[in-house]
Protein backbone atom coordinates (compact mmCIF):
# COMPACT_ATOMS: atom_id res chain seq x y z
CA UNK A 1 0.00 0.00 0.00
CA UNK A 2 2.72 2.39 0.87
CA UNK A 3 3.99 1.51 -2.25
CA UNK A 4 1.54 1.86 -3.95
CA UNK A 5 1.30 5.19 -2.70
CA UNK A 6 4.82 6.07 -3.54
CA UNK A 7 4.73 5.03 -6.97
CA UNK A 8 1.22 6.96 -7.31
CA UNK A 9 3.53 10.25 -5.74
CA UNK A 10 6.56 9.33 -8.57
CA UNK A 11 4.44 9.36 -11.39
CA UNK A 12 3.23 12.62 -10.64
CA UNK A 13 6.49 13.68 -10.03
CA UNK A 14 7.54 12.03 -12.94
CA UNK A 15 4.75 13.83 -14.86
CA UNK A 16 5.78 17.21 -13.18
CA UNK A 17 9.58 16.90 -14.91
CA UNK A 18 8.17 16.28 -18.22
CA UNK A 19 5.90 19.36 -18.04
CA UNK A 20 8.91 22.09 -16.57
CA UNK A 21 10.64 20.09 -19.25
CA UNK A 22 8.41 20.98 -22.14
CA UNK A 23 7.71 24.14 -20.47
CA UNK A 24 11.77 25.30 -20.27
CA UNK A 25 13.03 23.60 -23.24
CA UNK A 26 11.10 26.71 -25.70
CA UNK A 27 11.88 29.07 -22.93
CA UNK A 28 15.47 27.88 -22.84
CA UNK A 29 15.09 27.75 -26.61
CA UNK A 30 13.83 31.56 -26.98
CA UNK A 31 16.48 33.05 -24.80
CA UNK A 32 19.42 31.16 -26.52
CA UNK A 33 17.68 32.34 -30.06
CA UNK A 34 17.58 35.95 -28.78
CA UNK A 35 21.19 35.86 -27.21
CA UNK A 36 22.44 34.43 -31.09
CA UNK A 37 20.12 37.09 -32.47
CA UNK A 38 21.68 40.03 -30.53
CA UNK A 39 25.31 38.45 -31.10
CA UNK A 40 24.15 37.97 -34.69
CA UNK A 41 23.16 41.71 -34.99
CA UNK A 42 26.60 43.04 -33.12
CA UNK A 43 29.41 41.13 -35.27
CA UNK A 44 27.20 42.33 -38.30
CA UNK A 45 26.70 45.60 -37.37
CA UNK A 46 30.64 45.84 -36.14
CA UNK A 47 31.64 44.51 -39.58
CA UNK A 48 30.04 47.35 -41.54
CA UNK A 49 31.78 49.82 -38.72
CA UNK A 50 35.00 48.74 -39.73
CA UNK A 51 34.17 49.47 -43.28
CA UNK A 52 33.15 52.62 -43.08
CA UNK A 53 36.26 53.23 -40.99
CA UNK A 54 38.61 51.94 -43.37
CA UNK A 55 36.81 53.83 -45.97
CA UNK A 56 36.91 56.93 -44.38
CA UNK A 57 40.24 56.96 -43.31
CA UNK A 58 41.40 56.03 -46.62
CA UNK A 59 39.25 58.26 -49.30
CA UNK A 60 38.11 61.80 -46.71
CA UNK A 61 40.22 64.04 -48.34
CA UNK A 62 40.94 65.26 -44.99
CA UNK A 63 43.11 64.50 -42.37
CA UNK A 64 40.11 62.15 -39.72
CA UNK A 65 40.73 62.25 -35.84
CA UNK A 66 39.68 58.41 -35.73
CA UNK A 67 39.08 58.81 -31.99
CA UNK A 68 37.22 61.90 -32.16
CA UNK A 69 35.01 60.39 -34.68
CA UNK A 70 34.51 57.30 -32.88
CA UNK A 71 33.66 59.88 -29.78
CA UNK A 72 30.65 61.26 -32.10
CA UNK A 73 29.78 57.48 -33.19
CA UNK A 74 29.34 56.60 -29.16
CA UNK A 75 27.85 59.72 -28.11
CA UNK A 76 25.14 59.17 -31.60
CA UNK A 77 24.24 55.46 -30.28
CA UNK A 78 23.26 56.96 -26.68
CA UNK A 79 21.17 59.36 -27.97
CA UNK A 80 19.08 56.95 -29.74
CA UNK A 81 18.01 55.75 -26.41
CA UNK A 82 16.74 58.26 -24.58
CA UNK A 83 17.72 61.74 -23.38
CA UNK A 84 19.49 60.84 -20.67
CA UNK A 85 22.17 58.51 -21.59
CA UNK A 86 24.96 59.68 -22.91
CA UNK A 87 28.76 58.91 -23.61
CA UNK A 88 31.42 60.64 -21.85
CA UNK A 89 34.86 60.96 -23.44
CA UNK A 90 38.08 60.18 -21.32
CA UNK A 91 38.74 63.67 -21.46
CA UNK A 92 35.65 64.83 -20.03
CA UNK A 93 35.30 62.79 -16.82
CA UNK A 94 37.57 64.91 -14.74
CA UNK A 95 35.13 67.80 -15.17
CA UNK A 96 31.90 65.98 -14.87
CA UNK A 97 33.67 64.39 -11.44
CA UNK A 98 34.04 68.40 -10.51
CA UNK A 99 30.11 69.10 -10.70
CA UNK A 100 29.81 66.57 -7.52
CA UNK A 101 32.86 67.58 -5.54
CA UNK A 102 35.75 70.04 -5.55
CA UNK A 103 35.62 73.31 -7.01
CA UNK A 104 37.05 74.59 -10.11
CA UNK A 105 37.32 78.57 -12.12
CA UNK A 106 35.10 79.57 -14.98
CA UNK A 107 31.57 80.66 -15.42
CA UNK A 108 29.81 77.52 -13.59
CA UNK A 109 26.72 75.71 -16.15
CA UNK A 110 25.79 72.44 -16.13
CA UNK A 111 25.48 71.80 -20.20
CA UNK A 112 25.29 69.72 -23.15
CA UNK A 113 26.16 70.09 -26.51
CA UNK A 114 22.68 70.30 -28.59
CA UNK A 115 21.90 70.84 -31.68
CA UNK A 116 25.32 71.37 -32.22
CA UNK A 117 25.47 74.31 -29.56
CA UNK A 118 26.30 74.76 -26.01
CA UNK A 119 22.88 74.26 -24.16
CA UNK A 120 22.68 75.37 -20.38
CA UNK A 121 20.77 71.94 -18.64
CA UNK A 122 21.37 73.98 -15.93
CA UNK A 123 23.68 77.45 -14.32
CA UNK A 124 25.83 76.19 -10.81
CA UNK A 125 24.07 78.10 -7.86
CA UNK A 126 25.77 81.31 -6.93
CA UNK A 127 27.70 81.19 -10.17
CA UNK A 128 28.71 83.95 -12.38
CA UNK A 129 26.37 82.58 -15.30
CA UNK A 130 23.79 82.70 -12.58
CA UNK A 131 24.54 85.98 -11.93
CA UNK A 132 24.31 86.86 -15.26
CA UNK A 133 21.22 85.40 -16.05
CA UNK A 134 21.41 82.10 -18.11
CA UNK A 135 18.78 80.06 -17.74
CA UNK A 136 18.66 76.61 -18.74
CA UNK A 137 17.98 76.22 -22.40
CA UNK A 138 19.51 78.94 -23.31
CA UNK A 139 22.23 78.06 -26.00
CA UNK A 140 25.78 79.90 -26.53
CA UNK A 141 26.39 80.66 -29.97
CA UNK A 142 29.61 82.71 -29.42
CA UNK A 143 32.00 82.47 -27.61
CA UNK A 144 34.20 86.34 -27.40
CA UNK A 145 32.88 86.86 -31.36
CA UNK A 146 33.98 83.21 -32.30
CA UNK A 147 31.19 81.19 -33.82
CA UNK A 148 30.19 78.15 -31.31
CA UNK A 149 28.59 75.44 -33.81
CA UNK A 150 29.61 72.02 -33.90
CA UNK A 151 31.86 72.68 -30.60
CA UNK A 152 33.35 70.16 -28.78
CA UNK A 153 33.32 69.80 -25.03
CA UNK A 154 36.73 69.75 -24.61
CA UNK A 155 36.78 73.53 -26.38
CA UNK A 156 34.32 74.50 -24.15
CA UNK A 157 36.29 74.01 -21.42
CA UNK A 158 38.98 75.62 -22.92
CA UNK A 159 37.03 78.45 -23.52
CA UNK A 160 34.27 79.43 -20.62
CA UNK A 161 36.86 77.95 -18.10
CA UNK A 162 40.14 80.53 -16.78
CA UNK A 163 41.17 82.32 -13.95
CA UNK A 164 38.87 84.38 -11.45
CA UNK A 165 38.38 87.16 -12.42
CA UNK A 166 38.32 87.34 -16.31
CA UNK A 167 35.88 87.85 -18.35
CA UNK A 168 34.57 86.05 -21.58
CA UNK A 169 31.54 87.27 -23.64
CA UNK A 170 29.11 84.94 -25.04
CA UNK A 171 26.23 85.57 -27.60
CA UNK A 172 23.02 84.10 -26.46
CA UNK A 173 20.01 82.58 -27.75
CA UNK A 174 17.20 81.79 -25.93
CA UNK A 175 14.00 80.39 -26.67
CA UNK A 176 11.01 82.97 -26.83
CA UNK A 177 13.78 86.02 -27.94
CA UNK A 178 13.43 86.78 -31.16
CA UNK A 179 17.17 88.24 -30.93
CA UNK A 180 20.44 86.36 -29.87
CA UNK A 181 22.10 88.80 -27.15
CA UNK A 182 25.16 89.09 -26.09
CA UNK A 183 26.22 88.95 -22.33
CA UNK A 184 29.53 89.42 -20.36
CA UNK A 185 30.32 87.07 -17.67
CA UNK A 186 33.38 87.66 -14.92
CA UNK A 187 34.83 83.63 -14.52
CA UNK A 188 35.05 82.81 -10.95
CA UNK A 189 35.41 80.24 -8.12
CA UNK A 190 32.92 77.69 -8.71
CA UNK A 191 30.70 76.85 -5.62
CA UNK A 192 29.48 73.10 -5.36
CA UNK A 193 27.18 72.94 -2.38
CA UNK A 194 23.87 71.37 -2.22
CA UNK A 195 22.07 74.05 0.26
CA UNK A 196 22.20 77.34 -1.40
CA UNK A 197 20.43 78.83 1.42
CA UNK A 198 19.23 78.48 4.78
CA UNK A 199 17.23 80.93 6.72
CA UNK A 200 14.37 82.41 8.58
CA UNK A 201 11.61 84.15 6.41
CA UNK A 202 9.92 85.35 9.73
CA UNK A 203 9.39 84.62 13.56
CA UNK A 204 7.99 80.73 13.12
CA UNK A 205 9.22 80.07 8.82
CA UNK A 206 12.51 78.44 8.31
CA UNK A 207 13.22 78.48 4.38
CA UNK A 208 15.93 75.96 2.63
CA UNK A 209 16.62 76.30 -0.61
CA UNK A 210 18.58 72.94 -2.49
CA UNK A 211 19.89 73.02 -5.69
CA UNK A 212 21.23 69.28 -6.64
CA UNK A 213 21.68 66.29 -4.85
CA UNK A 214 25.85 65.64 -4.17
CA UNK A 215 27.21 63.39 -1.74
CA UNK A 216 27.08 65.63 0.64
CA UNK A 217 23.68 66.95 0.46
CA UNK A 218 21.73 65.10 3.44
CA UNK A 219 24.29 65.99 5.74
CA UNK A 220 23.95 69.80 4.48
CA UNK A 221 19.60 69.96 4.74
CA UNK A 222 20.67 68.04 8.35
CA UNK A 223 22.99 71.29 9.47
CA UNK A 224 20.48 73.27 7.50
CA UNK A 225 17.66 72.30 9.68
CA UNK A 226 19.82 72.01 12.85
CA UNK A 227 20.43 76.19 12.30
CA UNK A 228 17.10 77.03 11.37
CA UNK A 229 15.42 74.87 14.62
CA UNK A 230 17.88 77.06 16.80
CA UNK A 231 16.49 80.45 15.37
CA UNK A 232 13.04 79.29 16.32
CA UNK A 233 11.64 77.27 12.83
CA UNK A 234 8.19 75.98 13.65
CA UNK A 235 7.48 74.83 9.49
CA UNK A 236 9.25 74.91 6.94
CA UNK A 237 9.36 76.36 3.39
CA UNK A 238 11.78 73.56 1.11
CA UNK A 239 12.29 75.31 -2.56
CA UNK A 240 13.18 72.47 -5.28
CA UNK A 241 12.86 75.08 -7.82
CA UNK A 242 15.21 74.65 -10.63
CA UNK A 243 16.85 71.69 -8.52
CA UNK A 244 18.01 69.32 -11.35
CA UNK A 245 18.87 66.03 -9.21
CA UNK A 246 21.93 63.75 -8.90
CA UNK A 247 22.32 60.58 -6.92
CA UNK A 248 18.97 58.45 -6.05
CA UNK A 249 20.31 57.31 -2.46
CA UNK A 250 20.94 61.38 -1.34
CA UNK A 251 17.08 61.66 -2.78
CA UNK A 252 15.86 58.89 -0.52
CA UNK A 253 17.37 60.35 2.47
CA UNK A 254 16.06 63.85 2.33
CA UNK A 255 12.81 62.76 1.89
CA UNK A 256 13.65 60.49 4.80
CA UNK A 257 14.22 63.75 7.10
CA UNK A 258 10.20 64.19 6.84
CA UNK A 259 8.45 60.84 7.13
CA UNK A 260 8.87 59.08 10.70
CA UNK A 261 6.37 56.04 9.53
CA UNK A 262 8.40 52.69 7.86
CA UNK A 263 7.03 53.65 4.07
CA UNK A 264 7.94 53.54 0.61
CA UNK A 265 9.86 56.73 -0.29
CA UNK A 266 10.56 55.54 -4.01
CA UNK A 267 10.94 52.15 -6.13
CA UNK A 268 13.05 51.49 -9.30
CA UNK A 269 12.37 48.86 -11.62
CA UNK A 270 14.56 47.86 -14.55
CA UNK A 271 15.12 45.03 -16.89
CA UNK A 272 17.39 42.88 -14.48
CA UNK A 273 16.76 42.15 -10.63
CA UNK A 274 19.85 44.11 -9.15
CA UNK A 275 18.98 47.17 -10.49
CA UNK A 276 15.83 47.06 -8.75
CA UNK A 277 15.42 48.62 -5.53
CA UNK A 278 12.99 49.65 -2.76
CA UNK A 279 13.53 52.97 -0.62
CA UNK A 280 12.16 52.79 2.35
CA UNK A 281 11.97 55.68 5.36
CA UNK A 282 13.62 54.95 8.42
CA UNK A 283 11.36 56.47 11.56
CA UNK A 284 14.07 57.26 13.56
CA UNK A 285 15.72 59.31 10.69
CA UNK A 286 12.07 61.08 10.34
CA UNK A 287 10.21 63.64 11.82
CA UNK A 288 6.22 64.46 11.21
CA UNK A 289 5.84 67.83 13.98
CA UNK A 290 7.06 70.34 11.19
CA UNK A 291 4.27 71.77 8.48
CA UNK A 292 6.12 71.73 5.10
CA UNK A 293 5.44 73.35 1.84
CA UNK A 294 7.50 72.11 -0.86
CA UNK A 295 8.11 74.30 -3.69
CA UNK A 296 8.99 73.27 -7.15
CA UNK A 297 8.71 74.45 -11.21
CA UNK A 298 9.46 72.98 -14.44
CA UNK A 299 13.24 73.18 -13.48
CA UNK A 300 12.24 70.35 -10.51
CA UNK A 301 13.90 67.06 -11.96
CA UNK A 302 15.28 63.88 -11.37
CA UNK A 303 16.10 63.13 -7.59
CA UNK A 304 14.30 66.56 -6.33
CA UNK A 305 10.89 64.77 -8.14
CA UNK A 306 11.44 61.82 -6.09
CA UNK A 307 11.45 64.13 -3.05
CA UNK A 308 8.03 66.18 -4.00
CA UNK A 309 6.55 62.79 -4.90
CA UNK A 310 7.22 61.26 -2.19
CA UNK A 311 6.12 64.15 0.11
CA UNK A 312 3.25 64.40 -1.61
CA UNK A 313 2.20 60.62 -2.12
CA UNK A 314 2.45 60.19 1.54
CA UNK A 315 0.54 63.14 2.50
CA UNK A 316 3.09 64.43 4.21
CA UNK A 317 3.03 68.04 3.33
CA UNK A 318 1.73 70.13 0.31
CA UNK A 319 3.41 70.44 -3.00
CA UNK A 320 3.05 73.69 -4.49
CA UNK A 321 4.51 76.13 -7.44
CA UNK A 322 4.39 74.62 -11.55
CA UNK A 323 4.73 70.86 -12.99
CA UNK A 324 8.07 69.82 -12.90
CA UNK A 325 10.28 68.48 -15.18
CA UNK A 326 9.06 64.91 -15.86
CA UNK A 327 12.15 62.96 -15.28
CA UNK A 328 11.44 59.62 -13.80
CA UNK A 329 14.65 57.56 -15.18
CA UNK A 330 17.39 56.15 -13.55
CA UNK A 331 20.60 56.26 -14.83
CA UNK A 332 23.98 54.64 -13.63
CA UNK A 333 27.62 55.57 -15.00
CA UNK A 334 29.81 52.57 -15.92
CA UNK A 335 33.67 53.71 -16.51
CA UNK A 336 35.12 51.87 -19.88
CA UNK A 337 38.31 50.97 -20.36
CA UNK A 338 40.52 53.71 -21.92
CA UNK A 339 38.86 56.24 -18.98
CA UNK A 340 35.94 57.28 -20.60
CA UNK A 341 32.09 55.78 -19.55
CA UNK A 342 28.64 55.97 -20.21
CA UNK A 343 25.81 57.03 -18.06
CA UNK A 344 23.29 54.89 -19.16
CA UNK A 345 19.31 54.40 -17.93
CA UNK A 346 19.03 51.36 -16.15
CA UNK A 347 15.82 51.61 -14.49
CA UNK A 348 12.39 53.78 -14.22
CA UNK A 349 11.72 55.01 -10.41
CA UNK A 350 7.83 55.32 -9.29
CA UNK A 351 6.41 56.85 -6.40
CA UNK A 352 5.21 55.68 -3.33
CA UNK A 353 1.79 55.79 -4.86
CA UNK A 354 3.00 53.98 -7.97
CA UNK A 355 3.27 56.95 -10.39
CA UNK A 356 6.03 56.79 -13.17
CA UNK A 357 6.37 60.55 -13.76
CA UNK A 358 8.78 60.17 -16.84
CA UNK A 359 7.60 62.70 -19.54
CA UNK A 360 6.97 61.19 -23.66
CA UNK A 361 10.15 61.83 -25.27
CA UNK A 362 11.15 60.35 -29.01
CA UNK A 363 14.09 58.87 -29.71
CA UNK A 364 16.90 61.18 -30.65
CA UNK A 365 14.83 64.49 -30.72
CA UNK A 366 16.04 65.94 -27.40
CA UNK A 367 15.62 70.00 -28.74
CA UNK A 368 11.65 68.98 -28.58
CA UNK A 369 12.24 67.96 -25.13
CA UNK A 370 13.50 70.45 -23.89
CA UNK A 371 11.56 73.00 -25.60
CA UNK A 372 8.30 71.76 -24.10
CA UNK A 373 9.70 72.95 -20.97
CA UNK A 374 9.12 76.89 -22.23
CA UNK A 375 5.74 76.44 -23.67
CA UNK A 376 3.71 79.44 -22.34
CA UNK A 377 0.21 77.54 -21.63
CA UNK A 378 2.23 74.47 -20.95
CA UNK A 379 0.37 74.39 -17.24
CA UNK A 380 -3.10 74.92 -19.14
CA UNK A 381 -2.28 72.01 -21.83
CA UNK A 382 -1.33 69.58 -19.11
CA UNK A 383 -4.51 70.57 -16.96
CA UNK A 384 -6.44 69.60 -20.28
CA UNK A 385 -4.76 66.45 -20.79
CA UNK A 386 -5.67 65.18 -17.31
CA UNK A 387 -8.36 62.88 -17.74
CA UNK A 388 -5.79 60.93 -20.31
CA UNK A 389 -3.05 60.88 -17.76
CA UNK A 390 -3.34 57.60 -15.22
CA UNK A 391 -4.89 58.14 -11.83
CA UNK A 392 -3.40 57.36 -8.66
CA UNK A 393 -3.92 57.87 -4.85
CA UNK A 394 -2.23 59.66 -1.69
CA UNK A 395 -2.22 57.91 1.68
CA UNK A 396 -5.35 59.69 2.29
CA UNK A 397 -6.71 59.18 -0.72
CA UNK A 398 -6.27 62.34 -2.87
CA UNK A 399 -6.09 62.01 -6.41
CA UNK A 400 -2.66 62.76 -7.83
CA UNK A 401 -1.66 61.98 -11.79
CA UNK A 402 1.24 60.04 -13.56
CA UNK A 403 2.71 60.45 -17.20
CA UNK A 404 4.39 63.71 -17.19
CA UNK A 405 5.92 65.02 -13.85
CA UNK A 406 4.84 66.16 -10.12
CA UNK A 407 1.31 68.01 -10.17
CA UNK A 408 1.40 70.38 -7.78
CA UNK A 409 -1.52 70.73 -5.09
CA UNK A 410 -1.32 74.65 -5.67
CA UNK A 411 -0.47 75.97 -9.48
CA UNK A 412 1.44 78.86 -8.46
CA UNK A 413 2.95 80.84 -11.63
CA UNK A 414 6.30 82.75 -11.81
CA UNK A 415 6.16 86.82 -12.30
CA UNK A 416 9.39 88.18 -13.10
CA UNK A 417 8.71 91.04 -10.28
CA UNK A 418 10.54 93.67 -12.50
CA UNK A 419 10.84 94.53 -16.39
CA UNK A 420 13.21 92.83 -18.59
CA UNK A 421 15.51 96.07 -18.59
CA UNK A 422 15.70 96.06 -15.22
CA UNK A 423 16.74 92.66 -14.93
CA UNK A 424 19.45 93.23 -17.63
CA UNK A 425 20.99 95.90 -15.58
CA UNK A 426 20.54 93.44 -12.39
CA UNK A 427 22.92 90.56 -14.81
CA UNK A 428 25.39 93.75 -16.23
CA UNK A 429 29.00 92.23 -16.10
CA UNK A 430 30.30 95.13 -13.87
CA UNK A 431 27.97 94.39 -11.04
CA UNK A 432 26.51 97.35 -10.00
CA UNK A 433 24.24 96.50 -7.65
CA UNK A 434 27.29 94.28 -5.58
CA UNK A 435 29.61 97.13 -6.21
CA UNK A 436 26.87 99.99 -4.49
CA UNK A 437 26.27 97.70 -1.75
CA UNK A 438 29.31 96.67 -0.94
CA UNK A 439 30.61 100.38 -0.47
CA UNK A 440 27.26 101.10 1.68
CA UNK A 441 27.75 98.38 3.93
CA UNK A 442 31.71 99.35 4.81
CA UNK A 443 30.15 103.08 5.40
CA UNK A 444 27.21 101.99 7.35
CA UNK A 445 28.07 98.51 9.12
CA UNK A 446 28.35 99.57 12.87
CA UNK A 447 24.83 101.17 12.08
CA UNK A 448 23.14 97.20 12.28
CA UNK A 449 22.95 95.22 15.17
CA UNK A 450 21.06 91.68 14.23
CA UNK A 451 19.71 90.63 10.52
CA UNK A 452 16.20 90.05 11.92
CA UNK A 453 16.12 94.24 13.19
CA UNK A 454 17.45 94.89 9.55
CA UNK A 455 15.20 93.25 7.71
CA UNK A 456 12.08 94.68 9.41
CA UNK A 457 13.19 98.15 10.32
CA UNK A 458 16.01 99.33 7.79
CA UNK A 459 14.89 100.62 4.48
CA UNK A 460 17.17 102.10 2.06
CA UNK A 461 15.51 105.27 0.87
CA UNK A 462 15.07 108.22 -2.01
CA UNK A 463 18.26 109.26 -1.51
CA UNK A 464 20.07 105.78 -1.63
CA UNK A 465 18.25 105.32 -5.03
CA UNK A 466 19.98 108.27 -6.51
CA UNK A 467 23.47 107.51 -5.28
CA UNK A 468 22.88 104.25 -6.87
CA UNK A 469 21.61 106.12 -10.16
CA UNK A 470 24.27 108.46 -9.95
CA UNK A 471 27.11 105.30 -8.96
CA UNK A 472 25.75 104.29 -12.70
CA UNK A 473 26.35 107.26 -14.48
CA UNK A 474 29.58 107.51 -12.55
CA UNK A 475 30.95 103.98 -14.08
CA UNK A 476 28.87 104.55 -17.50
CA UNK A 477 26.50 101.93 -17.27
CA UNK A 478 23.60 102.02 -19.62
CA UNK A 479 20.32 101.92 -18.18
CA UNK A 480 16.73 102.53 -19.01
CA UNK A 481 15.42 105.38 -16.77
CA UNK A 482 11.93 104.95 -16.99
CA UNK A 483 11.92 101.36 -16.17
CA UNK A 484 14.72 101.87 -13.32
CA UNK A 485 11.83 104.52 -12.33
CA UNK A 486 8.88 101.99 -12.05
CA UNK A 487 11.12 98.93 -10.68
CA UNK A 488 12.09 101.27 -8.23
CA UNK A 489 10.96 99.05 -5.13
CA UNK A 490 12.23 96.13 -6.86
CA UNK A 491 15.91 97.79 -6.95
CA UNK A 492 16.14 98.85 -3.48
CA UNK A 493 15.30 95.52 -2.36
CA UNK A 494 18.13 94.35 -4.57
CA UNK A 495 20.42 96.49 -3.13
CA UNK A 496 19.09 96.25 0.31
CA UNK A 497 19.72 91.98 -0.32
CA UNK A 498 23.60 92.97 -1.50
CA UNK A 499 23.97 95.12 1.75
CA UNK A 500 22.88 91.99 4.00
CA UNK A 501 24.93 89.64 2.06
CA UNK A 502 27.99 91.91 2.37
CA UNK A 503 27.36 92.11 6.31
CA UNK A 504 26.28 88.47 6.88
CA UNK A 505 26.22 85.85 4.07
CA UNK A 506 24.34 84.77 1.48
CA UNK A 507 21.63 83.07 3.48
CA UNK A 508 20.66 86.27 4.70
CA UNK A 509 21.26 88.24 1.09
CA UNK A 510 18.33 85.66 -0.14
CA UNK A 511 16.38 86.06 3.07
CA UNK A 512 16.07 90.03 1.86
CA UNK A 513 15.89 89.47 -2.19
CA UNK A 514 12.76 86.16 -1.73
CA UNK A 515 10.90 89.24 -0.21
CA UNK A 516 10.32 90.19 -4.09
CA UNK A 517 9.47 86.09 -5.54
CA UNK A 518 5.98 86.11 -5.99
CA UNK A 519 5.88 81.93 -5.30
CA UNK A 520 7.78 82.30 -1.78
CA UNK A 521 5.28 85.11 -0.93
CA UNK A 522 2.10 82.93 -2.13
CA UNK A 523 3.61 79.80 -0.77
CA UNK A 524 3.39 81.35 2.92
CA UNK A 525 -0.20 81.63 2.97
CA UNK A 526 -0.61 77.81 2.35
CA UNK A 527 0.86 76.69 5.81
CA UNK A 528 -2.36 76.20 7.59
CA UNK A 529 -3.49 73.69 4.77
CA UNK A 530 0.04 71.92 5.42
CA UNK A 531 -0.43 71.52 8.68
CA UNK A 532 -3.54 69.73 8.27
CA UNK A 533 -1.52 66.96 6.98
CA UNK A 534 -0.39 66.53 10.56
CA UNK A 535 -3.17 66.61 12.48
CA UNK A 536 -5.59 63.96 10.19
CA UNK A 537 -5.01 60.61 9.43
CA UNK A 538 -6.11 58.24 6.48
Amino acid sequence: MKYWKSGIKLSFLATGLVLVALLVYPLGQKVYSQSRNTYSIIKNKMQILNQILLYVNELYFEDVDLEELMDGAFSGLMKELDPHSIYIPAKDMKDIDEQFRGKFQGIGIEFDILHGYVTVISPVAESPAEKAGLLPGDQIIEIDGNDAYNITKEEVFKTLRGPKGTPVTVKISRIGVEKPFPVTIIRDNIPLYSVRAAVMLDDKTGYIWLTRFSATTSKEVREALSKLEKQGMKQLLFDLRNNSGGYLEQAAEIANLFIAEKDTLVYTKGKRADVEQVFLADPSKGREDLPLVVLVNRGTASASEIVAGAVQDLDRGLVVGETTFGKGLVQRQIPLKDGSAIRVTIARYYTPSGRLIQRPYKNGDDHAYYKELYEKDREAKMDSLKKLRPKYFTRKHRIVYGGGGITPDDYIPWKPGALEETRKLLANAKRPFFNWASVYASQHHSEFDTYREFKTDFHLGPDDFQSFLDYLNQEEISYDSSAVVEDRDYILNSLKAEVAGAIWSRDEAMGIRLEKDNQVSEALNLFQDAAEFLTSKP
